[in-house]
């Protein structure tokens, strides 16, 4: 019996009253930790005047958050799973709050990746505990898919809620406002999560295997930054290396899972179709809504000339549609069936994608409005789903572990939709000519990154400024192109192969004990 049967009044329950008050706290966690992944798009062209990161530091300020949580979620569900859920999640929301001081205020491009990887530790402890704490909270199928259905909705709204608070605190602060929200935030989920959660852990955890965390965070980052660096500087011997060697890392996690009697993730998991269809639609569900979000945040802000503000606003349909469309997620699925809804949230995505492909600087905002539109309900549909899948396919003394699959595959996806399309835009961008007559230093830096152009053209005469800022921004356009058509086939190839794997598939009815 776990610590939370203890708590007739709120998981023994199913229906009692305090499950949910619980629940708006969780969902207060993962909105947070979601925000964070994005709310950086609208202040990276403020925090490049600052800070003055190459390209490739700019890439990695931008997705090393994403990718530290990727690599630790398997291991913070298990130690949840181990240690208790409502311990790590409180831990976490404390250390969470105090790493973003340190984001708020960093002086320099080497100390802000040190600082957002600080705060993606911080926000691997927060993102499976409350998955798995709505497993024990909820007993009842229906109930739990519409819980699921609203952390859902927050998870993926977070995404695109991120540039709109970004926006209206850019337009009143400078960038590091962005991190300092979270203090208020965390310092209530503790004060309401103390007296409102209730504990749960594994009755038998066994060992928490620190082999294992090891080789799945070096596995994550040595793969993700043979990608990086590659686009960024072409292939070369260390490229090669560092991927080799991330990827056996991880194949020595996968041998170690099956050899453990008490592994951090029961690879055995994945021979189930329906469980390895719901994690891969659950990774490429978001990595083409982050990555849209991201690139057209400085679209609308660096191409189309609009603020901060302005330009999360416009990101908001993406957020409307992820809530409502996460709200009726598990509705849809019993009426109609697991696999339509995914697949047809999969393939949304990629339609939207390839309606990007014929974007240009001087397109009106309806087309935009309407392709983050269907972009947030697809992944309200979709990631919703497939978190249901996930976790009802495991008994509940194995929802951190289960949880974690999930979240990591929402991680992984938020990061490679920022790292791999983001690869594509800045291999695309940076071939662009530089116009007659501009001096060499200020050539470099225009090559950097869309926002260095900008930057680096003020120091030119008018003419030569504007020939600049048109080609850069010419170049960032055909770039975004590029990486939309290469994330739709990817999405849409991905919608055929759920409408197979997920056959049979169903979400329980019943209530389970």
């Amino acid at each position: 019996m776990t610590s939370s049967e203890h708590r007739p009044g709120i998981s023994g329950d199913p229906y009692h009253p305090g499950r949910w008050i619980a629940l708006s706290v969780l969902v207060l966690a993962v909105l947070l930790v979601a925000v964070d992944a994005t709310v950086l798009g609208l202040a990276t062209p403020f925090l490049s005047e600052d800070l003055e990161p190459t390209a490739t530091q700019l890439l990695w300020i931008g997705d090393v958050y994403s990718f530290v949580i990727a690599g630790l979620l398997v291991s913070m569900g298990s130690l949840g799973d181990r240690i208790g859920r409502k311990k790590l999640l409180l831990t976490g929301a404390t250390a969470f709050g105090a790493v973003s001081v340190l984001n708020a205020y960093a002086n320099s491009a080497e100390m802000m990746i040190l600082a957002r990887a600080l705060l993606g530790v911080a926000g691997a402890t927060l993102m499976p505990s409350t998955l798995a704490l709505i497993r024990n909270l909820f007993h009842d199928p229906r109930e739990r898919s519409f819980a699921i259905g609203i952390w859902g909705a927050m998870a993926s709204a977070g995404a695109a809620v991120g540039p709109v608070i970004g926006g209206v605190l850019l337009e009143h602060f400078w960038w590091g406002s962005v991190f300092l929200i979270n203090l208020p935030v965390m310092a209530v989920l503790v004060a309401v999560g103390i007296k409102m959660i209730p504990e749960s852990k594994n009755p038998e955890p066994g060992p928490w295997d620190l082999p294992s965390v090891g080789l799945s965070l070096i596995g994550m980052f040595g793969v993700v930054y043979a990608v990086k660096d590659l686009a960024s500087h072409g292939a070369s011997w260390a490229v090669a290396l560092t991927a080799v060697g991330g990827a056996l890392a991880l194949v020595w996690f996968v041998r170690r899972q099956f050899r453990l009697s008490s592994p951090l993730l029961d690879m055995r998991l994945f021979h189930h179709r329906g469980f390895s269809g719901a994690v891969l639609a659950d990774l490429l569900t978001i990595l083409g809504l982050s990555g849209l979000v991201f690139f057209l945040s400085q679209f609308l802000q660096l191409v189309q000339g609009r603020s901060p503000l302005e330009a999360g606003l416009a990101e908001l349909p993406a957020a409307i549609g992820a809530v409502t469309a996460g709200l009726l997620a598990g509705r849809a699925a019993r009426r109609f069936s697991v696999r339509s809804v995914v697949a047809g949230g999969l393939g949304a995505i990629g339609v939207a994608l390839a309606v990007v492909t014929v974007i240009h600087k001087e397109t009106a905002y309806p087309l935009l409005g309407a392709v983050l539109l269907v972009v947030g309900v697809g992944a309200g549909f979709s990631f919703t789903v497939t978190a249901d899948v996930i976790l009802g396919s495991v008994p509940k003394e194995h929802a951190g572990s289960a949880s974690a699959v999930s979240e990591t595959a929402y991680e992984l996806g938020a990061a490679l939709g920022i790292a791999v399309l983001g690869s594509i835009v800045t291999t695309v961008y940076q071939g662009f000519a530089t116009p007659r007559g501009v001096p060499a230093a200020t050539s470099e830096a225009a090559h950097e990154s869309l926002g260095g152009a900008v930057d680096s053209a003020e120091a030119l005469p008018s003419e030569q400024a504007d020939a600049l800022i048109w080609a850069a921004q010419e170049a960032f356009v055909n770039g975004l192109r590029v990486a939309a058509a290469v994330g739709a086939v990817v999405l849409l190839a991905t919608a055929v192969a759920a409408w197979f794997l997920l056959r049979g598939q169903k979400l329980e009815e019943g209530i389970v004990e």
